[in-house]
Formats: C-alpha cells, sequence, structure tokens
C-alpha cells in the first residue's frame, strides 16, 4: 500500500492510536507498581524509604554497582539515581566505597537493612507471580508474547537515541 493511498493516514491513525494507548498503559503499570510496593510497605511497617528507593535495592541486589552502572543499565534517571543512593546511604540501607581507580566513582552495596528491603520486595513479587498465573489472568505464554513486544520497542527507542542524533 502506498503512503499516498486515501486508506494510509487511517491506517497510521490507528496505529498510532495503539501505540498512545501502548505508551500510557506501561506509565499507568509503572505508576501502579510503586503504589503496590508503598502499600505493602505500609502494611509492614516501612515508611523511611519509597517504592523508589526499594526498587533501587531490589535491582542492586548483591551486586556492588556505581550510579553510573545504574543509569546505563536503564532503571534509574541520572539525577535521581544519585539522589537515592545518597539517601539509602544515610538511612544505612546501603554501603558505599570511593573506588580506588576512580576516586570520584563511588561503589555502593546492600547492608543487611538493604538485603531485609530487598527480600520484601522480592517475596511481594513472588506473590504477584504465583497469584497472576493461578488466577488465569496471564499465563507463561502471554508474559513472553509482552516481554518480547515490550524488548523490541526498547530496541527500537535505543537505536533513536544512538543514531538520530
Amino acid at each position: 500500500m502506498s503512503i499516498h493511498s486515501p486508506v494510509a493516514p487511517s491506517l497510521r491513525q490507528g496505529f498510532m492510536g495503539g501505540y498512545l494507548e501502548t505508551l500510557a498503559l506501561v506509565e499507568r503499570l509503572h505508576r501502579l507498581l510503586l503504589d503496590v510496593i508503598k502499600d505493602e510497605f505500609e502494611r509492614v511497617g516501612v515508611l523511611e524509604i519509597n517504592a523508589v528507593q526499594a526498587l533501587l535495592l531490589f535491582n542492586v541486589g548483591d551486586n556492588e554497582v556505581t550510579a553510573g552502572e545504574l543509569k546505563t543499565r536503564g532503571y534509574y534517571q541520572g539525577s535521581n539515581v544519585s539522589y537515592n543512593l545518597k539517601k539509602l546511604v544515610e538511612l544505612g540501607y546501603m554501603h558505599h566505597q570511593r573506588c580506588e581507580i576512580d576516586r570520584r566513582s563511588v561503589r555502593v552495596r546492600l547492608t543487611e537493612r538493604g538485603r531485609h528491603i530487598r527480600s520484601l520486595v522480592a517475596e511481594l513479587f513472588e506473590r504477584h507471580a504465583e497469584g497472576l498465573e493461578t488466577s488465569g489472568a496471564i499465563d507463561m505464554n502471554g508474559l513472553e508474547v509482552i516481554t518480547a513486544a515490550l524488548r523490541r520497542m526498547e530496541r527500537y527507542w535505543g537505536d533513536q537515541i544512538r543514531y538520530i542524533y
């Protein structure tokens, strides 16, 4: 079909509409995830850190990383991750140590308190995975299809950043 075809604009509009709906859904899902973590923390009495910080602890896991590494992995925005890492160190959820080679760089890892928060988030995610599966809300095939599509979008967007500018 030619781009100049009278049908093409309506098809593009349909795809554009679906694309915008997908973008909105991804945003809503991320905000809902943060709300779910916040509610769980309120339920168990963890009130001094927020859901973004809890996800940061979860993603660091057993690794020792820099803020830059977390950013390049795609988990966080630069200034946001630096602020949250600083707060987590101040609150005793993370250890920090200057790199021997590059003194400007700081490596962080979880403390015992941080590992406790990470386990709370992991347990919450395990309950959700089990609940989604047992309720029939989504099966393994559905997850694979969603994940594959989202990875293709991620690759496309990454290519736009790398190659257009």
